[in-house]
């Protein structure tokens, strides 16, 4: 195995989903071995945010990440440092093989630019990959069914040869309907299948996610909106479009684990925080040296 970083740095603008303030993201290449990790240039001492599973702080609509003092190079700091909405982001980076990156952002959140992953897998591509060294770690092969619940929705990860992605969802909503769509890395470049699938909604929520202080920067522009007649903003880039971006934020939010699993990873109507459930699971097995001997976790409300 192979440590891939940046052929170059590379930056992109825009607003932030759930805050609606304009943050500017410089992606840049980093040694081997350091990970993929956020800076925060805007605060006092840049403080460092490791793009880890450890460091997963809340899974409202996103994943957020947060710092602790001793987790940075910069001095004390008595407030919190956090970025949200990292997952299409990583996403994209661990889904085009990059190792490791450091990620300068001037503000607390990552921007959505168009809803999908898609800028910033054309960012990668013009900028490229090289390799950084060898890989000493290990494949992480998950041996036995791990898997975490709430009510009928899961995500588990099976025994598989590979690496694959299953996602479901079902909606009453009958524009969305039941979908399934599966991946994998091996066969299908995440570019094409699942990076340019966009982030939904649907439009009786807006309001209520708005009054609870969300979604200030959505819009037709960044994402899909569906309402009870149709989409209020076609066409769809897949006819399955909605169930690909699940797919897209469960990749994103695995690739907290430093690696993707050796595993089929199979999820139905699930959320961040199930997705985090699991990579929590799978990294208390890393730390034990072995992805074994955990057969289930039930997840309560």
């Amino acid at each position: 195995m192979t440590n891939y970083t940046l052929g170059a740095a590379f930056e992109q603008s825009g607003v932030g989903l759930h805050s609606g303030i304009t943050t500017t993201v410089r992606v840049l290449p980093a040694a081997a071995g350091t990970g993929r990790y956020f800076v925060r240039v805007d605060l006092p001492g840049k403080p460092v945010i490791p793009a880890r599973v450890e460091a997963v702080s809340t899974t409202m609509l996103s994943t957020q990440l947060r710092a602790e003092n001793g987790e940075t190079s910069a001095s004390s700091f008595d407030y919190e440092v956090t970025v949200r909405t990292v997952e299409h982001l990583l996403a994209a980076l661990a889904g085009s093989g990059v190792d490791d990156a450091c990620i300068e952002i001037d503000g607390s959140e990552v921007p959505l630019l168009d809803g999908s992953a898609l800028v910033w897998i054309k960012a990668i591509q013009e900028v490229g990959m090289v390799e950084s060294q060898p890989s000493l770690s290990s494949p992480l092969v998950v041996k036995e069914p791990i898997w975490v619940n709430q009510e009928d929705a899961f995500v588990a990860a099976l025994p598989a040869p590979m690496t694959r992605f299953t996602y479901g969802i079902d909606f009453e909503n009958p524009a969305i309907g039941n979908q399934w769509h599966s991946w994998t890395p091996e066969q299908e470049h995440f570019a094409k299948a699942i990076a340019p699938a966009r982030t939904f909604g649907l439009a009786n929520q807006v309001d209520q996610l708005r009054d609870r202080g969300l979604i200030k920067g959505g819009s037709l522009e960044n994402a899909l909106v569906c309402g009870d007649h149709g989409w209020l903003n076609p066409p769809l880039r897949f006819s399955n479009e909605p169930v690909r971006h699940k797919l897209l934020d469960l990749v994103g939010d695995l690739s907290l684990l430093g690696k993707f699993p050796v595993a089929h990873v199979l999820a139905y109507k699930a959320s961040h925080t199930l997705h985090i459930q699991l990579a929590r699971l799978l990294a208390q097995q890393i730390g034990a040296g072995d992805v074994s001997g955990q057969s289930s976790a039930v997840i309560g409300n």
